[in-house]
């Protein structure tokens, strides 16, 4: 099996329904993976469910239900949700699964064998909502914790910990010495800030006696595992990682394929610092991982409503699900992808979902799709032959920015126009180049106007060379557009008669990043008739 992109989000918590920052990022990890498979790429993608913890212990018997009963039935909204939205991921983490339990008693018992884990008794404030105990740096400026940690409350009890601290300067020179650690790289510097601040060690176990909802510690089973440390591991552990063996190389060949260099983690801005910077990092380097093997982290920011972040308690959280029943998942998926900056927050806005959809979507590319089949249709009988557009005259070379008069072929030297490599993966700026290449080919119509050549000279070659370059344009499109818009993809090239085997329908291995170039309909190809893409919204 040959090397590959392994990309994989943060694991959503089943103590609550999915909400639209779940359906982004998970939006954002499939255009990723599916980008990456458009080049020709093995990926894996992996999401899944955090399903242990206090919390949800808590939920459960407030609901009168087993913990696994509960966790079963939110878990089913977020897998039902991924399908509505076309998420194609390779392998699903539960938490609860048996493969992951091994994993984790495993790696538990090797860190305590190597006394990196140890027991001691701990007396102070906890965090009932954070799972965590707080210290005095959690404090804000009135000496009280703040209400992101939700209730407070004195504790005492005997735990485990795990010596975070003994791994603090190797995490301060990992990431003085790999610049694209985390990105966007401000994120980075917030993150080496803390590590800085770092004192004192972690605390991976809760007693049974007031939590048994979790994976039970191999060496003491009066305790079960703190719900990060089962969390994180999942990354691992559905990868196929085998926590007997402490050498990387010895890895199985599986793992080391999937987990290499180019790991990518996509993770929400809010468990960067501590969970995913500072104790995922440490614990892959206390298990041997050498520092070319730590992953990438990808941090996105927020949706907010009118400027305030979205949450169940201020009642403003947008429920992706009805969005999808309102307008479709291209609709979503495209105006997500749109409309927020990677690393940056964004306030969500249903009524600029919807101009989006009509002005991008329905107007230019689902307007220009249509035009071209017709065109073709009406002057051609269906049919597009490959005649070059080379003359003196030099206006639609200015108008698509071309120095050369060779129409729309000059722009593909050397792959798709603008095309980026979608590294550091700003997806939003693929999507405006995809925007701004669809404007230009129907400035283009405009400029060389087809029905009046038509009627000026009917078969002249003028005509049928607009016609064929038309036609390419919208292959090409359909091609860049796969990773955001993989129906509308396979609409279009269904609509051009184009890869129609049965075996390639509705699947990705019908796009390659190399076709997109210049000359891929033959000479006298005969395209379909049209069929509205995305129909305009009306509210």
């Amino acid at each position: 099996m040959p090397e590959t992109f392994y990309i994989t989000t943060a694991i959503d918590y089943t103590n609550s329904a999915p909400h639209i920052g779940h359906a982004y990022e998970k939006i954002l990890a499939d255009v990723i993976a599916r980008y990456h498979r458009l080049k020709g790429e093995q990926v894996f993608f992996l999401t899944g469910v955090d399903q242990h913890g206090q919390k949800v212990q808590q939920s459960a018997a407030k609901e009168g239900v087993p913990p696994a009963e509960f966790v079963k039935g939110v878990t089913q909204k977020f897998v039902d949700l991924w399908e509505k939205l076309d998420v194609k991921y390779d392998e699903w983490a539960a938490t609860t699964d048996e493969r992951h339990k091994r994993v984790v008693q495993g790696m538990l018992q090797r860190l305590f064998d190597e006394k990196q884990i140890y027991k001691d008794k701990q007396a102070g404030h906890y965090s009932i909502r954070q799972e965590q105990f707080l210290t005095d740096r959690e404090r804000g400026p009135n000496g009280e914790f703040g209400p992101e940690w939700g209730q407070v409350e004195f504790r005492e009890e005997e735990n485990y910990y795990f010596k975070l601290n003994d791994h603090k300067e190797w995490l301060l020179r990992y990431i003085d010495n790999r610049k694209d650690a985390v990105i966007p790289d401000f994120r980075q510097l917030e993150l080496r800030n803390a590590v800085e601040k770092l004192s004192g060690d972690l605390c991976i176990s809760r007693p049974k006696s007031r939590l048994d909802w979790g994976i039970e510690l191999p060496f003491d089973k009066d305790f079960v595992t703190y719900v990060w440390f089962d969390a994180l591991s999942n990354y691992i552990s559905f990868a196929g990682y085998d926590p007997t063996i402490d050498n990387y190389e010895a890895q199985p060949k599986e793992f080391r394929d999937r987990w290499s260099k180019d790991t990518l983690q996509v993770i929400g801005k809010d468990i960067l610092i501590p969970a995913h910077g500072i104790y995922w990092l440490i614990m892959l380097h206390s298990l041997g991982f050498p520092n070319d093997q730590i992953p990438q982290l990808l941090v996105h920011g927020w949706w907010n409503l009118g400027g305030a972040k979205m949450s169940k308690s201020a009642g403003n959280v947008v429920d992706p699900e009805l969005l999808v029943e309102k307008y479709g998942a291209e609709a979503l998926r495209y105006y997500l992808m749109n409309d927020i900056v990677v690393g940056g927050d964004a306030d969500f806005s249903e009524e600029r979902l919807v101009t989006r959809f009509n002005t991008d979507l329905a107007n230019t590319l689902g307007n220009l799709v249509n035009r071209t089949l017709n065109m073709a249709h009406r002057y051609r009988e269906g049919k597009v032959s490959q005649v070059s557009l080379v003359e003196k005259n030099h206006r639609e070379c200015q108008l698509l920015g071309l120095t050369e008069v060779h129409g729309f072929e000059e722009a593909f030297e050397g792959g798709a126009p603008k095309y980026p490599s979608l590294k550091p993966y700003s997806v939003d700026d693929a999507v405006h180049h995809i925007q701004a290449f669809c404007f230009h080919v129907n400035r283009f119509v405009d400029l060389e106007a087809p029905w009046k050549l038509a009627k000026e000279s009917p078969e002249s070659e003028r005509l049928t060379a607009v016609l064929y370059t038309l036609a390419e344009s919208v292959r090409v499109i359909a091609i860049l557009i796969s990773p955001v818009l993989p129906k509308a993809a396979h609409g279009i090239f269904d609509q051009l008669n184009w890869k129609m085997e049965p075996e390639l329908s509705g699947k990705e291995e019908r796009f390659h990043l190399d076709d997109a170039k210049w000359g891929g309909l033959p000479d006298g190809h005969v395209v379909g008739k049209p069929v509205p893409l995305f129909p305009r919204i009306e509210l």
